[in-house]
């Protein structure tokens, strides 16, 4: 575990070089903000208590979702870009040949990006939008260790998608088409244009059953306390998610690797 323990610090270290690319994200992520704020407020005085959510909780969720947007990867981030990419360029031949699991490893570089976006570019447009609007906190210190544990959870569930997303060049050769679908796949069923409690009927039951809904909704609801059924069945509910998303994952490393070898690589 050294070893993986290694290859997330030297990620969090990489990631910590891009300053400036840090400081222009959080001011995008901060003027989004303003003007998702402006859009709900307007929907929320059209419908009140929509979804279950008063205003604060609204305005909460949009500034927790920009600040999560980076750390979870909802636009794809390392694994699906840089894995992908070696998958098609033949590269990955490297990363088989080495003394690692290719899930573990990648698992490892994704979470020391991950830890990285989430103490820099995760707290401060929350930071921002709370001098603004009235936003919703936990109100008890016991709180903390399970919205934590929700956010791991949801960058961890994140990364198994976009991990099997760059897995699928071994069968298509090339992924690219994949990860777009992904991406809106990602942007609808995570929660990124509205909150998925809005959504009505049948669509909205679909919607918070996907894996995507463990990424952002269901980690956001642990901090405004609005899970249905509860914190602990929100939390099984994405322990879930990844249990099937990694034992698929392996399998596919399992499947790609043999594919690799049937072709000479």
């Amino acid at each position: 575990m050294g070893v993986y323990w290694a290859i997330a610090v030297r990620s969090f270290r990489r990631f910590s070089t891009y300053r400036i690319a840090s400081v222009s994200g959080i001011f995008t992520n901060t003027i989004f903000g303003f003007i998702l704020c402006g859009v709900y407020l307007t929907l929320w005085r059209e419908r009140p208590g929509l979804g279950g959510y008063d205003v604060p909780d609204a305005l909460t969720f949009v500034w927790l979702q920009q600040g999560l947007l980076m750390p979870i990867g909802i636009f794809g981030a390392t694994t699906t870009n840089e894995l992908g990419e070696r998958v098609r360029s033949g590269e990955i031949a490297v990363d088989l040949y080495r003394p690692t699991q290719l899930l573990l490893w990648w698992m490892s570089v994704d979470l020391g990006r991950a830890m990285f976006q989430l103490l820099v570019r995760g707290g401060a447009p929350l930071l921002v939008g709370a001098l603004v609007f009235d936003l919703k906190f936990p109100t008890s210190v016991s709180l903390w260790p399970v919205i934590a544990l929700g956010l791991v959870l949801g960058i961890l569930v994140s990364f198994s998608i976009r991990y099997l997303v760059a897995l699928s060049g071994f069968w298509i050769t090339d992924s690219r088409g994949m990860e777009h679908l992904a991406l809106v796949l990602s942007l609808f069923f995570a929660g990124t244009i509205l909150p998925l409690v809005a959504f009505p009927g049948w669509i909205g039951t679909v919607a918070r059953a996907t894996p995507w809904a463990a990424t952002m909704q269901v980690p956001i609801d642990i901090w405004l306390g609005r899970n249905p059924g509860g914190t602990g069945a929100a939390l099984v509910f994405q322990v879930g998610w990844l249990l099937v998303l990694l034992l698929i994952g392996q399998f596919a490393t399992t499947l790609a690797t043999r594919k690799v070898v049937i072709q000479g690589g």
